[in-house]
């Protein structure tokens, strides 16, 4: 058979159609470059196996437990089309140039593409950092085989998320509710943010008092705090435990009494300055962005959440803008070093760069450092001003981020001299009181004329001095002394943790990815097990019921360092030291006395679920997470009057936007106190004598009829009922007749609702009559309010009083009009946020028939259930667009009927 005719051409195959357009630009001719757009191959769920597989060891997970744990891959149905033009094009090429990002799932993804394409071409590894014309050249200088040790790594991680999340979620369904998700950094991470709330709610404030004064001498005035009384340290918040305890001796602990008389006599006291210390000032700017680093950053200063900063992020690299941004180094190029030093020499002058580049190490638990830090893409930097008007607000804020830290990492140390100042004088009633001042002078700003990084909020006394400057005074200077006040303070629990804290404290333990932490985040939030509150996390009661069970039976798969220590083994299967198979078997298997994780869930014996889902608050109220969410249940009985029989406990839903930590015990009695009631008696009905009551119920306040059981001598008078051999049947549970109900109307509640007014409601729908037609014509209140309803044709009337008092002939009349669809009066959108990026359209929040929803007039989608429209960003909604706007259309498939039968022809 003879050869193909060579071409010449070369395709090249990356992971986003943006990037492609990018590098077709540097490639030129003779390359084709093509996009994957990400994988195109997956683990399915189980149910999508082959039926021959589904009895065998790959049925549970996809994954051929028994056989080296072999992923079973399929194609995904929205790649199927894709994987078709990749094969098209590389029929038609000479070589293939795989050239998907450098990190471990790129290169997963390239080894993904050789399994499917089959190429009988050569093929070739590239790899760049950055998308520019000299990143590009150098990457064609450096071809590579696809590395088979990092491809191990990373398909052991996909196998061993899938042992994890499959084994583990069903426990939780079992026992916890329905829907929820196990996940091996997910579990972890809600962990995290649920022992900050723990440790919120046992902690206990400590009071404390110290003095504050003006004090002024010819050189000017500044203000100081009280340091000392009787040489003793005046005791700040750091002087006591979580328990309100004071923890350190030789301290004052000053109360409102003795703050205040001290205050009184020092109003006429002699103030005189007792030192004056000056030490050098020395400061050195931060080291470049890693991706944890930045989303703390860009979280900080620019309000972006870790998902948004990726995905702004994402964009600027794919258009060659910046660097890779998935990395935990903070090392640079020594093209980026060389680019710092000179942007920095000629913006701000040479005296600001160090003789010396700068180097940087990485202080993160279990870093790679397989890329260079974040930074400006180039061997020569483009200003912001450059970029300007090539970029949206949002990424051109994050490229000045980028920009400054990177110059500024290579600039020179801001310098300077902290002064203290220390005076003293004694009151009226002889007690010895210090006061103290200090401030910090810089003489050299160095990196500071660029870029100061942000600081996450902590505990205890805030007292940055930097930016004070203290009068020139010298030791024994009289002061005049004036609004020398009392202050009292109270120590506070440890801060919620923000995007930013998360990810810092994330890196620090070295649990999970930074190329994650975003996604993972974003995950525990859809998931409900985590919402914002301004910026600060705070974790769901079915969060705390999760990480119950959990911490209790699989505690070491929520334990912060064998988390990290599974981190350090898959770097050891990326770096060839360990066989990911080996690895998979002992974390599932076990070996002798370390039991894996399928003999745990073997193994789980009992477990409670009431137990799991229970929290004290106090020694009567229970705080319980139940199926349409948590409530209080009071262990104090509810005695029936008449019968003095106990009745039910007691019960009081808890509001959704109530934290944790604020439902205190006095909080949980005022719930408990003020809580409606569940049901309401209202009478009986006069025609059927059944019971009548009022409820508050998942859906809303509603009114139905209770109908009792058939007594034993009703039962007994049944039509008896024999088998074929004439024996008789035992007797038949008759079945229990449905309760009529009906919805309260707005302006009702189960407390105000009447007898009359209940059966009104359950006698719904109200028949009004018949059509010329003949067509029934029936009132009834529903899900969006009050409608008639003829056959299928419905129509919306005014209110829910008009249910009871409207004709047949004004529902004749509204039936006569024309059906007028979005016709309602034009409602004010609930949130505008300027145009979108993409489209350039006006992007709304408008109330929908499912709640509210995101718009720019093109595209919708749904306002996620964990984000409150007052804590909705324009950052999110761009975000929220993008990621369905990506997704494209929902392919909705029509369903065909099934041919009629015919009737078979009797038999004569």
């Amino acid at each position: 058979m003879p050869s193909k005719a060579k071409t010449g051409k070369k395709l090249v195959i990356v992971e986003s159609p943006a990037k492609s357009k990018t590098i077709a630009k540097y490639l030129g001719e003779g390359f084709i470059v093509e996009a994957s757009i990400g994988h195109i191959r997956d683990l399915p769920q189980p149910s999508e196996l082959p039926a021959e597989l589904k009895k065998t060891s790959v049925g549970k997970f996809a994954v051929d437990i028994d056989h080296d744990f072999k992923p079973y891959y399929v194609v995904s149905p929205d790649k199927k089309k894709k994987v078709t033009e990749l094969k098209a094009a590389l029929k038609d090429a000479d070589e293939l140039y795989l050239a998907t990002d450098g990190d471990r799932e790129g290169e997963a993804i390239a080894w993904h593409l050789l399994e499917v394409l089959k190429p009988k071409v050569p093929v070739y590894r590239m790899t760049f950092g950055e998308i520019t014309k000299e990143a590009i050249q150098r990457a064609m200088g450096n071809l590579r085989d696809v590395d088979q040790d990092l491809v191990d790594a990373q398909e052991t991680r996909r196998v061993l998320d899938r042992l994890y999340g499959y084994e583990i979620s069903p426990v939780l369904w079992r026992k916890v509710a329905r829907g929820l998700s196990a996940g091996r950094v997910q579990s972890v991470v809600t962990r995290m943010v649920v022992d900050r709330e723990r440790e919120r709610m046992a902690f206990k404030a400590a009071s404390y008092w110290d003095l504050t004064g003006q004090f002024g001498a010819e050189s000017g005035s500044f203000k100081a705090k009280l340091a000392a009384v009787d040489g003793a340290k005046v005791a700040t918040g750091r002087d006591f435990n979580d328990n309100g305890e004071l923890t350190s001796r030789n301290v004052a602990h000053l109360n409102e009494e003795l703050a205040t008389s001290l205050a009184a006599g020092l109003q006429n006291a002699d103030f005189r300055v007792r030192s004056v210390d000056t030490k050098p000032y020395t400061r050195r700017p931060a080291a470049p962005f890693t991706t944890s680093t930045l989303q703390q950053e860009a979280g900080r200063k620019l309000r972006f959440s870790s998902k948004s900063t990726m995905q702004i992020a994402q964009r600027l690299y794919e258009n060659g803008y910046i660097t890779y941004m998935r990395t935990d180094s903070s090392a640079l190029s020594d093209e980026a070093v060389t680019a710092a030093r000179r942007q920095a020499s000629e913006l701000y002058g040479p005296e600001y760069v160090p003789q010396s580049p700068r180097v940087y190490s990485n202080k993160a638990a279990n870093a790679q450092e397989a890329h260079e830090a974040i930074r400006p893409a180039g061997d020569s930097f483009r200003t912001p001003a450059q970029v300007a008007k090539q970029l949206s607000g949002d990424e051109f804020r994050l490229y000045e981020l980028i920009w400054k830290r990177t110059v500024a990492s290579q600039m020179g140390d801001a310098k300077g001299s902290t002064a203290t100042i220390r005076l003293g004088a004694v009151s009226t009633d002889g007690r010895d009181a210090e006061f103290s001042a200090s401030g910090t002078v810089i003489t050299f700003p160095g990196f500071l004329a660029a870029y100061e990084e942000g600081k996450d909020e902590t505990r205890g006394d805030d007292d940055s001095d930097e930016a004070r400057r203290l009068p020139n005074v010298a030791k024994d200077d009289s002061l005049t002394a004036a609004d020398i006040q009392a202050v009292g303070h109270e120590t506070s629990p440890p801060p919620r943790y923000t995007e930013a804290s998360l990810t810092a404290e994330l890196e620090k333990k070295g649990i999970g990815r930074p190329s994650t932490y975003a996604s993972t985040i974003s995950t525990i939030q859809d998931r409900g097990y985590v919402r914002k509150q301004g910026s600060a996390l705070v974790p769901s009661w079915i969060a705390f019921s999760v990480i119950r069970l959990l911490e209790q039976h699989f505690s070491d798969y929520v334990d912060y360092e064998f988390t990290a220590d599974m981190e350090g083994d898959l770097d050891k299967i990326a770096n060839g030291q360990e066989a990911g198979a080996s690895w998979l078997r002992h974390f599932y298997f076990g070996e002798d006395s370390d039991p894996g994780l399928l003999s745990i869930v073997n193994n789980l014996g009992e477990i409670d679920a009431r137990e799991i889902n229970s929290i004290p608050i106090t020694d009567e109220i229970t705080l319980r997470v139940g199926k349409f969410g948590p409530y209080l249940e009071s262990s104090a009985a509810v005695v029936d009057p008449k019968t003095g029989e106990i009745v039910e406990s007691a019960r009081a839903n808890v509001p959704e936007d109530l934290a944790p930590d604020e439902l205190t015990a006095a909080k949980a009695i005022e719930l408990m106190e003020t809580a409606a009631p569940e049901e309401r008696v209202l009478g009986a009905d006069p025609h059927t004598g059944h019971t009548v009551v009022a409820k508050n119920g998942r859906y809303g306040a509603y009114v139905t009829e209770i109908i009792p059981e058939m007594t034993d001598e009703e039962l007994a008078k049944q039509p008896v009922e024999y088998y074929k051999n004439g024996k008789p049947k035992p007797p038949k549970k008759p079945v229990k007749a449905k309760p009529r109900t009906g919805s309260l109307f707005k302006s009702m509640t189960v407390e105000s609702v009447t007898l009359d007014e209940a059966l009104q409601l359950m006698s719904l729908p109200r028949a009004l009559g018949e059509d010329a037609e003949g067509n029934l014509i029936t009132v009834q209140n529903g899900r969006f309010g009050p409608y008639l309803k003829k056959g299928t044709d419905s129509r919306s009337i005014g209110s829910e009083e008009e249910i009871f008092t409207i004709t047949l002939e004004q529902a004749l009349e509204i039936y006569s009009q024309p059906k007028q669809r979005g016709a309602r009066a034009a409602v004010p959108p609930l949130a505008e946020f300027g145009p979108d990026p993409v489209s350039e359209k006006n992007i709304v929040v408008k109330e929908g028939r499912f709640g509210p929803y995101i718009t720019d007039g093109i595209t919708n989608i749904t306002v996620p259930r964990a984000t409150s429209l007052e804590e909705l960003t324009r950052e999110q909604a761009v975000e929220l667009l993008a990621e369905k706007r990506a997704k494209g259309p929902v392919k909705r498939t029509a369903t065909r009927k099934a041919p009629a039968k015919k009737k078979a022809t009797a038999k004569k």
